[in-house]
């Protein structure tokens, strides 16, 4: 009989884990693989206004080599969540990115994520094939001004007439008729701007947390009534990625999904794409290890800063946060928050502003994490770890020992 006292270890320690299931089969990748052939067959025939760009000469220019772009093709096709027989097809949808008009828009922003691809010391394949796209219109990156801005998005919109993809940039201010944000000389507020772009468009990316969820033009007490893209566009697939700033890789991803399939990539509740907001922060951080053996960071500068221990107790959000930066990371790749010492901020989640940027843990804050879990009694899952590696052997042992002998029971 189970001694009822086993029940809380055997619980922690058999839990199934949140990963998305990322195995459908063979025969779901086989008829996905046809699938994406066909539909870049088809766009090989369609023409483009930037036709004349080519990745390769880009990449070469910018000392990125053919072995280079290779495995980035493999990163991507892992990120994706694809086997790893679709290379191929992600290579030739890299190469048709010029087949995916874009048209950007920023309203009420910092141009932050536009900064994220413009800032890079050295620039990244998924930096550059920005380079390649069919850039149709972006108020930052373009010389056009005044009127004739307004004529080169007027063209787009009626030269890819449902076959733009629209990137939007910045929240939406609805309070008071929409006043606290309008477009030049017209006097277009931002919501009937983008009611009129998302019109036409086969899909809307609402970019940066700003844009996905209100993000900080939303905080308390919200004085323009800030909301997201996906509160304003309805009737069409509405894909958001959140982060401050969003990361270009998961802009990348998004396009080339696109481009291979012709649909938006599966979403999650809050319309974020699983490939890079199915994991949460805490299942892929560094610090895990001492998160698992209790061993925290009490103060800055103490010695567990200085050991590298986990930040959740100065406030880091990554067990209730869900995005890739950790493995993808930023700066060219090479580092992210929590790698240079400072916890999550948790801002691809909703209201992350007023919930969870601040040096506390959110059990401090009375806040209950999605999903619970970690956030119920961290203290209570490493106490037994803490005290001595002993401690944590002898409950592997006891439960090792108690589901060997279920086993053979039930083998009796």
């Amino acid at each position: 009989m189970q001694n009822s006292c086993h029940e809380p270890v055997i619980t922690a320690f058999t839990a199934t884990p949140t990963y998305v299931d990322t195995n459908r089969g063979e025969g779901y990748y086989k008829a996905l693989f046809e699938k994406c052939k066909q539909r870049l067959d088809s766009l090989k025939a369609e023409s483009t206004s930037n036709s004349d760009s080519n990745i390769y000469e880009i990449l070469e220019a910018n000392d990125i080599n053919r072995r280079d772009f290779l495995k980035w093709v493999s990163a991507t096709t892992a990120t994706l969540m694809l086997p790893s027989f679709f290379e191929p097809l992600v290579a030739e949808a890299a190469e048709m990115m010029n087949r995916a008009p874009v048209i950007w828009i920023e309203l009420q922003d910092c141009a932050g994520n536009s900064e994220a691809l413009l800032r890079s010391s050295a620039p990244t394949v998924d930096d550059l094939l920005f380079d390649i796209i069919s850039l149709e219109y972006h108020e930052t990156l373009m010389a056009a001004a005044g009127h004739q801005a307004d004529k080169q998005l007027e063209d787009g919109m009626h030269t890819f007439k449902g076959k733009y993809i629209l990137f939007v940039e910045g929240a939406i201010p609805v309070k008071d008729k929409g006043i606290y944000g309008t477009i030049g000389a017209s006097g277009e507020t931002f919501e009937e701007h983008l009611k009129r772009l998302s019109a036409d468009a086969a899909a809307v990316v609402a970019v940066g947390s700003c844009a996905t969820f209100g993000g900080i033009p939303a905080a308390a007490p919200n004085p323009t009534g800030a909301v997201g893209v996906s509160d304003i566009v309805k009737g069409k697939p509405v894909i958001n990625i959140p982060a401050c700033p969003a990361n270009p890789a998961n802009m990348v991803g998004v396009v080339l999904h696109y481009l291979m399939t012709g649909t938006v990539p599966e979403l999650d509740h809050l319309l974020r794409p699983k490939f890079a907001f199915g994991y949460r922060i805490h299942d892929n951080c560094e610090r895990r290890a001492h998160f698992d053996a209790g061993e925290f960071v009490e103060k800055w500068g103490d010695a567990g800063a200085k050991n590298n221990f986990c930040l959740y107790k100065m406030g880091c959000k990554g067990p209730m946060t869900f995005n890739n930066c950790s493995i993808i990371r930023y700066n060219d790749g090479t580092n992210w928050p929590i790698g240079v010492g400072r916890g999550c901020i948790g801002c691809s989640e909703p209201d992350f502003w007023d919930k969870y940027a601040y040096e506390r843990p959110m059990a401090n804050a009375g806040i209950k994490a999605p999903g619970g879990g970690v956030e119920k009694a961290i203290d209570e899952f490493g106490m037994g770890l803490v005290t001595a590696a002993a401690v944590g052997i002898g409950i592997h042992a006891a439960i090792s020992a108690f589901a060997g002998k279920k086993s053979t029971e039930g083998d009796n």
